[in-house]
């Protein structure tokens, strides 16, 4: 796959708790992407919780960032305002702030993909109206 692959929360939790939906589909995907994953520390704060609540340890999670597989994308505090006007426009879904980070990721890289489980991403645009490639499973 060429360009960066921006990764969402639903990927990752999926892919480090088996039994959960969409988990053959996304290892399958897993396999064919080259590191570095570029992600946002909301992302890994959503990951973390919904591990925990399934009952799975966040170890592998901080294994993927010291071994290089993950990379954080973006500072929060840089983007600050971008991220500000795009939860004004997506209010209405409402959006959080891990998928307003990976809209700005997929501006800040133009031929990045998002590989996500949320439908949100058909609808988000980056830089006002431009789509959005995803990697997500037919629905």
């Amino acid at each position: 796959m060429k360009g960066a692959v921006l990764l969402d929360t639903g990927p990752l939790v999926t892919f480090l708790a088996a039994g959960v939906g969409h988990h053959d589909w996304v290892c399958d995907q897993w396999k064919r992407l080259h590191p570095p994953l570029l992600t946002c520390e909301p992302v890994l704060t959503e990951a973390a919780f919904l591990l925990k609540r399934e009952g799975v340890e966040t170890d592998a999670l901080f294994a993927l960032l010291e071994r290089g597989v993950l990379r954080i994308g973006l500072e929060i505090e840089d983007q600050i305002a971008d991220l500000r006007t795009l939860m004004r426009r997506y209010r209405d879904r409402p959006m959080s702030l891990a998928d307003a980070c990976l809209v700005r990721l997929a501006e800040l890289h133009p031929n990045g993909v998002v590989f996500t489980l949320d439908a949100d991403f058909r609808i988000y645009r980056r830089h006002g109206n431009k789509v959005i490639p995803v990697l997500m499973p037919e629905r």
